[in-house]
């Protein structure tokens, strides 16, 4: 399945923040620090040296990559003709046939992070919640067999408790 090329605007900051970090500050350091190391004579024991430049190699393959990828995502605001309806970037608040209360943004694939509550759009949760209301009954294929979730509050900012 193709990755959805969907951004939000804090997930935008975030990654250009990642990228200027390491092509502004981090890789220029570990250049030198490998550079210094280099100086020091016989480079095929010195771990200093060979952990540098395989750092240098992730930190060029992250900088690629970030930079190609951001060339295709397009960052979506909320639109206020969305309000009380579930679409990218909205916050979801589901309960559970059980009473498990959840809490979700739905965000693009670049930026979901399960543990801040960010799921992505491509999950099968995301993709049942789309275009819902608050009372919705939503069925969402799991491994383990359909679940059924209830929304309780849609927003498109973070819930405050």
């Amino acid at each position: 399945m193709k990755k959805a090329n969907l951004i939000t605007k804090a997930g935008w900051n975030a990654l250009e923040a990642e990228l200027r970090f390491l092509w502004k500050e981090e890789r220029p350091m570990v250049t030198q620090a490998v550079s210094d190391a280099a100086a020091l004579g016989d480079r095929s024991e010195n771990a200093e040296y060979i952990y540098g430049k395989k750092r240098l190699r992730e930190i060029d393959r992250r900088v690629r990559f970030l930079s190609k990828r951001m060339e295709v995502l397009r960052v979506v605001e909320p639109d206020l003709r969305q309000e009380g309806k579930a679409f990218f970037g909205a916050w979801l608040e589901l309960e559970s046939d059980d009473g498990e209360i959840q809490r979700y943004q739905l965000v693009g694939p670049d930026e979901f992070k399960i543990s801040e509550g960010k799921i992505s759009i491509d999950s099968p949760l995301a993709r049942a919640m789309i275009g819902k209301q608050v009372d919705d009954e939503v069925l969402v294929p799991t491994p383990a067999g359909a679940k059924i979730w209830y929304i309780n509050k849609i927003s498109y900012q973070p819930f405050s408790d």
